[in-house]
């Protein structure tokens, strides 16, 4: 097993490789008032919709006890939250992005963000893969889970997208082929 510290910057290393080939249309890392993350990688996140209110995205995993190393305020790792993953969470303007990081063929193919949503609002499909939080009222659009990207070592795309089973929204990642490491990036904005 990986030394926590290690691991932290293991992924680190690899989220930040990708993100810098991907260039500079990357959502960056700034402190966000309205965002408040949990002590560990079951606590999940809150982040601010558009309309004021809050919605709750969890990180059900197989390690789910698995405590945030904080790098920041803005920046934390929850190291080992599965085998051969680690997640690279970070706090944006508009909300957060929980950079998956798949170090190898072991790792899971589906990883289960659970979302809680406040009365009224609801989670509808879009053509693109992604999902918008829909105020139902009003029909207005006040957040967004972006259709996940994903590449791998060899900066190649690896096919990822999500599946959503009641209140929990699947990311499914095709990684066997992949050069590891692979990192995902499921990305919430309001």
């Amino acid at each position: 097993m990986r030394h926590a510290q290690d691991g932290a910057a293991a992924a680190m290393n690899a989220a930040s490789r990708i993100l810098v080939a991907r260039g500079k249309n990357e959502p960056q890392e700034v402190e966000n008032p309205d965002v408040a993350w949990g002590q560990r990688a079951r606590d999940g996140v809150w982040v601010p919709t558009k309309d004021g209110q809050r919605i709750h995205l969890g990180i059900d995993t197989a390690a789910a006890d698995t405590p945030a190393q904080v790098l920041r305020p803005t920046l934390r790792v929850f190291v080992g939250v599965d085998v051969d993953t680690d997640i690279v969470a970070q706090t944006t303007a508009g909300g957060v992005r929980l950079l998956t990081v798949i170090h190898g063929p072991g790792a899971p193919a589906e990883f289960r963000l659970p979302v809680s949503l406040a009365d009224g609002l609801a989670l509808e499909s879009m053509p693109s893969g992604g999902y918008d939080v829909v105020h139902l009222r009003y029909g207005a659009t006040v957040g967004r889970l972006y259709n996940p990207w994903a590449s791998d070592s060899m900066f190649r795309q690896v096919k990822a997208d999500y599946a959503l089973d009641g209140p929990v929204v699947t990311m499914r990642v095709q990684h066997a082929d992949a050069y590891y490491p692979v990192v995902v990036d499921p990305h919430y904005a309001r």
